[in-house]
């Protein structure tokens, strides 16, 4: 039941539909067959693209110091780490992954997955596509994780801490947009622990993400579920979602993708291996199921409580169905997306102030610990 933000409205970076020229979110066209891919561009075969120097640019990793250092940095993270991105091809259409470990599981996001069970993986290094299986699929968040049947030759990519990613740091973000596999393009971190909503699709309810990596490094349609990578070759996070241009027409807003932080989608992975589902969400939640109402000026003015989950911090306070959720701490929540996205960012076992318009339409306000997103 969310919504798409109010301000920046997301779209998943993923599927084109050429014929209508419109940017959908989540995988990108099957260039098996041809339709939406760019004219005469075998998908499984593009070369990788290296990103331009930036004239007299400097890095503070590897060889640098010069455009000549930096160009020789972005050239090595790119051979070490390209053989480890995956093209996703499902009957509906692609998306990229991450070889996790040499056991034959890949990580990548939930929306590129969609309903499929099963898929083929291509690699950028070339060679015969693989059949894969789901393992399991996280839509709170956005991310799954399947089984290539064949692992030999597998080569894991590392993962690096994203909590100490700095705004200003260099980035590659490495996928198969449009089906171009093995694509690279370049841009920094350009902020820090957003929390964005995805817009609700088929195929995925529309996840919330805390944390996320805000680059301006390009992310295009089937860039979902690849890596967004600095120049010590570690990965650091998986470019998800980009931000569209209301200006525009709805269309992407360059410059403006986001990413799920590597230690959320390393810790969900290793869940996903070892118990075969998330055992834990690590997510706060307020423990009610709801919609945005209008006002009477037809603007978003709440989320109208449809449900209030038995024992949960929302129950427990004395929100009932029928309420209208205004503000958290303070902050206004009139749409579903703002509210969720304001519990997002807050931990497991946080109270807070909840704003209240009752069903008989007097004010009040609860205290609500909240309790912890429940998992499948």
């Amino acid at each position: 039941m969310r919504q798409p933000t109010r301000e920046t409205p997301l779209r998943r970076t993923a599927a084109a539909l050429a014929a209508a020229a419109v940017l959908l979110a989540g995988c990108g066209p099957l260039s098996s067959t041809g339709a939406g891919s760019p004219a005469a561009t075998p998908a499984a075969t593009s070369p990788a693209t290296t990103p331009a120097t930036p004239p007299g640019a400097t890095g503070t990793q590897g060889p640098t110091g010069t455009a000549q250092g930096l160009e020789a940095a972005y050239e090595q993270v790119i051979a070490n780490v390209l053989p480890s991105i995956v093209q996703i091809n499902t009957k509906v259409g692609l998306g990229s992954g991450i070889v996790f470990d040499d056991a034959g599981h890949i990580v990548t996001n939930a929306h590129v997955v969609g309903e499929a069970t099963e898929m083929s993986v291509a690699f950028a290094t070339g060679g015969a596509e693989r059949k894969a299986r789901l393992v399991r699929s996280f839509a709170a968040g956005d991310l799954a994780v399947i089984k290539v049947e064949n692992a030999d030759g597998l080569r894991p990519a590392t993962f690096g801490d994203s909590t100490k990613v700095r705004v200003g740091q260099i980035v590659l973000a490495m996928g198969n947009p449009l089906g171009l596999s093995g694509s690279v393009t370049e841009g920094i971190v350009s902020a820090v622990g957003r929390t964005i909503t995805e817009p609700q699709e088929s195929g995925s309810p529309g996840a919330t993400i805390a944390n996320a990596i805000q680059t301006s490094a390009s992310i295009n349609p089937g860039n979902s579920g690849g890596a967004l990578v600095n120049l010590s070759g570690q990965v650091i996070g998986i470019p998800t979602l980009t931000a569209t241009n209301p200006d525009l027409g709805g269309g992407a807003a360059p410059g403006i993708g986001f990413a799920i932080p590597g230690n959320t989608a390393v810790d969900i992975a290793e869940q996903i291996i070892k118990n075969g589902k998330v055992t834990n969400s690590h997510r706060a939640a307020l423990g009610i199921r709801g919609s945005t109402v209008l006002g009477e000026d037809g603007r978003p003015s709440g989320v109208g409580v449809a449900r209030v989950e038995p024992d949960g911090g929302a129950a427990k306070a004395g929100i009932k169905t029928g309420d209208v959720i205004v503000s958290v701490n303070d902050k206004k929540t009139p749409t579903i997306a703002d509210l969720t996205e304001t519990i997002a960012a807050l931990q497991p076992g946080t109270k807070v102030k909840v704003g209240l318009i009752r069903a008989d339409g007097s004010p009040a306000t609860v205290e609500v610990t909240l309790g912890e997103l429940p998992v499948d």
